[in-house]
């Protein structure tokens, strides 16, 4: 054992990431991007995107099919889940059908959230033996809501979380190494109206953002020593992302996106 020891951050698996953000942002063509990927689609939301994938999902026995399926022989790199909170209620169908019961409320307070952190766990074995069986990057996507915070020790505040319930949302969180929030950059203008009186107003140009660390606004989070804020703007192959993932993976990871073709005179 001891001539197996090396040093950790020389030991790059494949990753765990996990994005969410607003509507219409382009959570499915960023999943796109990356190596070689094969979507397993829950909504109907990538007719636009230029991706290999599965029929759509609607049973809990088809997503079990698609990941035994893929680890047979394929050329897939990354495996894009679209998205989680399409998702969500299948696994709840999943447990009641398992116990018996009509509805996720049906076993009681908050006692049908807890069964259904098992077959969460289940389909987290399954990605995990992807990543180590097949060397397969795993992108989970999902949307985004706004909820309120009232902490113990500080004034109620609005917060972007994935829009799942609060046992998954947690649970996901924890599982993935990477944890990205998508936004559009929002400019904020102030204009005087009066005495003592403003006006303010949010505009924006369609500049996509991605936010890495964690704020009280949002939930973010990185192994690795990405930037805080990615600026992504309407570039459509989101080279900057994988640009500074390699970058702070010392180029243990493979950009997936071609370099850009400098323009001929």
């Amino acid at each position: 054992m001891l001539d197996q020891i090396k040093p950790a951050n020389s030991i790059f698996p494949p990753q765990k990431f996990l994005i969410y953000g607003v509507p219409g942002i382009g959570k499915t063509s960023f999943a796109a991007t990356f190596a070689a990927p094969v979507l397993l689609p829950i909504e109907d939301g990538a007719s636009a995107v230029d991706i290999q994938a599965f029929p759509i999902v609607t049973t809990w026995q088809q997503i079990i099919d698609a990941i035994q399926a893929l680890h047979g022989d394929h050329q897939f790199k990354t495996l894009v889940i679209d998205s989680m909170d399409w998702l969500e209620p299948i696994i709840w169908r999943a447990t009641c059908d398992h116990f018996g019961k009509e509805s996720i409320e049906s076993f009681g307070y908050g006692k049908g959230y807890i069964e259904v952190d098992r077959w969460w766990r289940h389909l987290m074995a399954g990605l995990d033996s992807l990543r180590f069986s097949k060397g397969m990057d795993i992108v989970l996507l999902a949307h985004s809501e706004i909820k309120t915070i009232t902490p113990p020790d500080t004034d109620s505040y609005d917060t972007y979380q994935l829009k799942m319930q609060k046992r998954a949302f947690a649970l996901w969180v924890e599982w993935a190494e990477t944890v990205m929030f998508l936004n559009y950059k929002v400019i904020i203008n102030k204009t005087i109206t009066g005495i003592n009186q403003e006006r303010i107003r949010g505009t924006g140009t369609g500049d996509r953002i991605i936010y890495t660390a964690e704020r009280p606004s949002y939930k973010a989070k990185s192994r690795w020593p990405l930037p805080e804020e990615i600026i992504i703007g309407k570039d459509k192959s989101w080279s900057a992302f994988h640009e500074h993932f390699s970058a702070a993976t010392n180029g243990k990871y493979i950009n997936p996106v071609p370099p850009k073709k400098e323009k001929t005179k």
